[in-house]
């Protein structure tokens, strides 16, 4: 009786796997080891952030931060504290970085006297009297507990940490918000909150001026996400 080549295929195939098999070896894993594997795999925003900090992301603040006076002597706000879009895109230009959203990006460092405490807000800030500045606008930094969850500053102002190194949209986001954890866990976390007011403090970090869809931008304040922190007496 003659076999049908379906038949012989298979037996074929199954010849050929087998001799694979034992020449090279194989291991059947269950889905639920399949799934585990590529969780153990899968991006870790942490690591990613302790992976730059102190060889990039520190070292980038110290050579190209801008002095926080001189970019903001140069806004000129109206009466109503806020300044024109043109105006704001000629200082970004100048001194740090327009996003594809069109917020505009500053690396600063700045020292001055911390004259009020705001711990009332989860997002708290401190007041700095700012060196060398005597203009409308009010300076602020984050002293935490929390940092917005919509705060890209750090991230978007170093330059070398763009969306398309990364596999996924949300590995993107992951990492602005492990970069403020961060700064919570380490360059805020000596800071003694209810013995601020009166100290002097010298920073360094960045801040965002948000233009998408305005052609008026409040200017009032400004609030910076400190990477470094010193305080004096």
């Amino acid at each position: 009786m003659k076999m049908k080549v379906s038949t012989i295929v298979i037996i074929a195939v199954t010849i050929i796997f087998l001799y694979l098999a034992g020449k090279f070896g194989f291991t059947i894993i269950s889905i639920e080891a399949a799934e585990e594997t590529v969780q153990n795999e899968a991006f870790d925003p942490l690591e990613y952030v302790e992976g730059i900090w102190d060889s990039q992301m520190i070292p980038a603040f110290e050579t190209n931060s801008v002095n926080l006076a001189t970019i903001l002597s140069e806004v000129k706000p109206n009466a109503d504290g806020t300044a024109t879009k043109d105006q704001l895109i000629t200082i970004a230009e100048k001194y740090g970085l327009i996003t594809v959203g069109e917020a505009h990006v500053y690396m600063v460092k700045g020292s001055g006297m911390i004259t009020a405490v705001d711990t009332e807000s989860s997002l708290g800030t401190a007041e700095i009297k700012l060196d060398g500045y005597d203009g409308p606008i009010t300076t602020r930094i984050y002293i935490g507990p929390r940092i917005p969850s919509d705060e890209t500053s750090v991230r978007d102002a170093v330059g070398f940490i763009s969306f398309g190194d990364f596999k996924e949209q949300t590995e993107y986001g992951k990492v602005a918000s492990e970069i403020n954890k961060y700064v919570l866990a380490n360059s805020l976390a000596e800071l003694d909150l209810e013995k601020l007011i009166g100290k002097s403090i010298s920073f360094k970090g960045a801040f965002t001026i948000r233009t998408f869809n305005l052609v008026q931008i409040d200017m009032s304040d400004i609030r910076v996400v400190p990477v470094e922190v010193d305080l004096g007496e």
